[in-house]
């Protein structure tokens, strides 16, 4: 089997969950649901579609819980879609990606606020002073 067919299966599992999710599942109790990304095992038989949503930790649980319960239609609706022997197992997990990367950032931008203030007591190293500039 080519190593890029589970990356293409993937890619295509994203793009048909999302419209699925989006567009045909009624459900209140989802809200705004963003797909990041797929995952698919290397025999084709298992997907882990990862999921951000927007929200309170506890309703993203709930997503979470709601979408794993209607992975059986999902997958249903997947089918005829596909054109695949065997459509994959689907998981959904929430995707902490972003917020950690948001996290990051805040963190970088402490240190850059701490670099700057400690750089306007100190002039950078190589150039003359302004006491020394007066001479």
């Amino acid at each position: 089997m080519k190593k890029y067919r589970p990356e293409r299966i993937a890619e295509l599992l994203k793009e048909e969950v999302s419209e699925i999710v989006g567009y045909e599942m009624n459900d209140p109790r989802l809200g705004l649901v963003t797909i990041t990304r797929v995952t698919v095992s290397p025999d084709l038989r298992h997907a882990k579609i990862y999921v951000t949503h927007l929200g309170p930790a506890e309703d993203r649980d709930q997503t979470v819980a709601v979408l794993n319960h209607a992975a059986g239609y999902i997958r249903r609706q997947l089918f005829p879609r596909l054109h695949l022997r065997v459509i994959p197992e689907l998981t959904f997990a929430y995707d902490d990606s972003i917020a950690r990367a948001a996290r990051i950032e805040d963190v970088l931008q402490e240190i850059r606020q701490q670099a700057g203030e400690s750089e306007s007591h100190q002039p950078p190293a190589g150039e003359p002073s302004s006491d020394s500039l007066s001479d």
